[in-house]
């Protein structure tokens, strides 16, 4: 019996030379999955938030993070891209800077609108379930100088308590 390989097509070169083609590269959103950190944050979010696929809590990851990045500035933006894996890095730092500070409820609003058929209730979950996850990662220390830079109502979808001082 003849198995038969497949071969690379030829590219035809200058002076009827025929080189083989070059190896496919990866699509640019198969490598994330290839980190260990990436993958690790992904799978803490997919066990927080419960959801069914690898792939939802990534795109959910990928969609609050992109929302917080444009919310967080200054020395507290790039610790943060410094602190997480490189993949959730470059999603919160390619974000332009806000205009003006959201409320936690307008940010909730601001990820139900990227999220397609989310409800601000979905949105809500979605959201906790991916902010309650970073303080382990990045450290209550830089969670909490967020947490500053950021109007009140913030902590809870960070898993926190909101304290506010006695008047």
């Amino acid at each position: 019996m003849t198995t038969l390989t497949p071969q690379k097509p030829a590219i035809p070169q200058p002076g009827g030379d025929v080189t083989p083609a070059p190896e496919p590269r990866p699509a640019p959103e198969q490598r994330p999955a290839r980190d260990p950190a990436w993958r690790e944050l992904v799978d803490a979010v997919r066990e927080a938030g419960q959801y069914p696929t690898w792939s939802e809590a990534e795109s959910v990851t990928r969609v609050v993070l992109s929302a917080l990045g444009g919310h967080v500035v200054g020395d507290e933006r790039v610790d943060l891209a410094r602190a997480l894996p490189e993949e959730a890095a470059r999603v919160v730092a390619s974000q332009i800077p806000a205009t003006r500070s959201l409320t936690a409820a307008e940010f909730v609003d601001s990820v139900a609108a990227r999220i397609e058929g989310a409800t601000p209730a979905t949105a809500r979950w979605d959201v906790s379930s991916v902010l309650s996850v970073l303080p382990p990662l990045v450290g209550d220390e830089l969670v909490t100088r967020i947490l500053n830079q950021l109007p009140p109502g913030y902590a809870l979808l960070f898993g926190r308590a909101e304290l506010t001082p006695a008047a």
